[in-house]
């Protein structure tokens, strides 16, 4: 371990230095640098004193921000631009390494001028304003004299900050490489004030609705047909044949018996057919009532006609084949189970709520955040429904179960284990940035901000509320530059620079 410590060391050190004698020899005469962003790329670009008459190499880095890798191909200017609106465009069509272009800017007259890049590539066309240049003489060189505006690392002193910005302000900036971003899964992008709902977390499961599974069983002694052709997964509609059977000598049940109960079953469904039209009861119930009676027809069927011809039994709604208890030939007795069937949507999440939390949940929830380990978040933000709450705190787990209805389908399959978010109609209002953006370092939660092209500030933030793969921080200001991917490597170049291998926040 500790030769790899060193070697990743000296590597680090070692390009530094190459980038030393490479683009930062012109230093000591002068030079500037200025960072500024497009819609399609960012301009890095460290130049040499600008005097008029003579040529001032401009090392210009170019990412394409679609995937922040390097350019490596296309066209990129320089472009001086007098308040006149005449233009001196200094252009180069050929990357000196990938995602470096050397650009000779040779002014001829001293002046301030608006600096542009303009990039011309497979990626896009665009120009990217970036500032205000002079034009000087040798005794008084030029450069950068006005940052590209908000969206620059040469943010104006008359802002006004709060106490913890001006120490992040003051902070020392971390080096990381244009080199080293391209070759790693890297990603910025700029702070903006929003708002998040307030939220309950809780573990849950992804279940039937009541009323929305059914399992059929044989309605008489019997063998499975061969022409039975069911399997975990098939779509059904109502009245399709799932099981063929043929009937065996029966048990115990009469033909009384079964007429009576089949009577019975046909008139409850015409009972509940009538008081589904007019509301007083609910379609599950009217629909185990269907699936009741479909049971025991072919029995009273099979008691009346011995063994000639099979029992078809079918489907009681549309839906899919949840379990599939039999195969062809097999023999099977009264009340065995055959087939389960689901009906989704709707589809119930049943989550286990800290009873600390239950009284927040009188809200109606406005949307539904849910993730398992390894999977895409599922947001659900129309069709949901609070169906129920538990009046009672589960023993086993000391939790409270709540029930939500989603009305839709979603990528998660039922009985699948996730993590609920529960939003709530409050909001916490404040500067949003990624989660992903959030960096842990050694229990201190950070944000690196981009102050120009390799420069970043360490900022230690609150973590104010937090809703799915967003969250509302103190301590970054609206339209800074963050880091959303790769903080954590920016972290680790740090530490090997200043010696502190084990990570330990001083």
């Amino acid at each position: 371990m500790r030769k790899l410590l060193l070697l990743a060391m000296l590597l680090f050190v070692a390009c530094g230095d190459k980038r030393d004698a490479r683009d930062h020899a012109h230093a000591e005469d002068e030079g500037w640098a200025v960072t500024s962003w497009g819609e399609t790329y960012e301009i890095f670009a460290e130049c040499e004193p600008l005097i008029a008459g003579q040529v001032a190499r401009s090392h210009t880095h170019v990412t394409v921000l679609k995937d922040f890798s390097p350019l490596r191909s296309g066209k990129v200017s320089a472009v001086l631009r007098s308040k006149d609106g005449a233009e001196s465009v200094f252009a180069q069509d050929k990357a000196a390494r990938d995602g470096i272009f050397s650009v000779e800017i040779a002014p001829s007259v001293p002046g301030d001028y608006n600096l542009v890049f303009r990039v011309e590539s497979a990626a896009g066309n665009e120009d990217i304003a970036s500032g205000v240049v002079r034009v000087g003489s040798a005794e008084t060189p030029g450069g950068l004299i006005e940052g590209p505006g908000a969206h620059t690392h040469a943010h104006a002193a008359d802002h006004s900050h709060d106490d913890a910005s001006h120490h992040a302000q003051a902070a020392e900036t971390v080096s990381f490489l244009k080199e080293q971003q391209w070759r790693t899964e890297f990603a910025t992008e700029w702070a903006k004030a929003g708002e998040i709902s307030a939220s309950v977390r809780a573990p849950a499961t992804v279940r039937a609705a009541a009323g929305a599974e059914v399992l059929l069983t044989a309605p008489l002694d019997g063998v499975v047909g061969a022409e039975t052709r069911v399997y975990v997964g098939r779509e059904v509609r109502r009245g399709d044949v799932l099981v063929s059977l043929a009937p065996r000598a029966s048990s115990s049940v009469t033909l009384s018996e079964l007429e009576a109960e089949t009577s019975l079953a046909r008139s409850r469904v015409a009972r509940l057919e009538e008081l589904l039209e007019l509301g007083a009861v609910s379609q599950a119930e009217v629909e185990v009532a269907r699936a009741r009676l479909a049971s025991l027809e072919p029995r009273l069927a099979a008691a009346k006609g011995g063994a000639a011809g099979n029992l078809a039994i079918r489907a009681p709604f549309d839906g899919r084949v949840a379990e599939v208890h039999i195969t062809s030939g097999g023999a099977v007795s009264a009340g065995d189970p055959l087939v389960r069937l689901v009906r989704t949507p709707p589809i119930w999440i049943e989550a286990a709520v800290a009873p600390s939390d239950v009284t927040r949940l009188h809200q109606n929830p406005t949307g539904l955040v849910l993730e398992a380990p390894g999977g895409e978040p599922v947001v659900v933000d129309r069709g949901l429904r609070l169906v129920s709450v538990s009046p009672e705190i589960d023993r086993a787990t000391g939790t409270v179960t709540v029930i939500l209805e989603i009305a839709q389908s979603i990528a998660y399959p039922l009985g699948s284990l996730v993590t609920a978010e529960i939003l709530l109609p409050e909001k916490t209002p404040g500067v949003v940035v990624p989660a992903g953006a959030i960096v842990d370092d050694a229990g201190v939660p950070v944000v690196y901000v981009q102050v120009e092209g390799e420069s970043f500030e360490r900022r230690e933030i609150t973590v104010v509320a937090r809703q799915g793969s967003s969250a509302v921080v103190d301590g970054i200001r609206e339209d800074e530059r963050i880091v959303v991917r790769g903080g954590a490597a920016i972290r680790r170049a740090s530490l090997l620079s200043s010696g502190e291998v084990e990570g330990h926040v001083h």
